[in-house]
């Protein structure tokens, strides 16, 4: 096991993906390309966020050869106001980890801070 909080225990980069005050889809389409550090043609729309999760090549630069640790935290309000966005954002994270072996999302079930 490692201290650095930007590593998970199989070696992983670690990014902190909070919804803290999320209220829309717009506003998790924002916190992903800040956490993330997505490119500036990022379309801010499912597809988009599906391929980009899928896509290495777009990842933070220190995932190369490491792979990449989505902890998501501060979800459970914007779920609750958005059911139906929050089932696609979840939709979303799950197929992009199906189609990359190296990704990882994980929900934390605590605050956001």
């Amino acid at each position: 096991m490692t201290d650095d909080p930007t590593r998970d225990p199989f070696g992983g980069h670690v990014v902190l993906l909070d919804l803290d005050g999320v209220e829309d889809k717009a506003g998790l389409m924002d916190r992903c390309v800040g956490a993330l550090g997505l490119p500036e043609w990022f379309g801010r729309n499912w597809d988009a966020l599906a391929d980009s999760l899928s896509d290495p090549a777009v990842w933070p630069e220190q995932t190369t050869g490491r792979g990449l640790l989505i902890v998501v935290r501060g979800w459970r309000a914007y779920a609750e106001a958005r059911p139906g966005e929050w089932g696609t954002a979840q939709d979303v994270f799950a197929q992009a980890v199906d189609a990359q072996p190296a990704l990882s999302v994980l929900l934390a079930l605590g605050g956001s801070s």
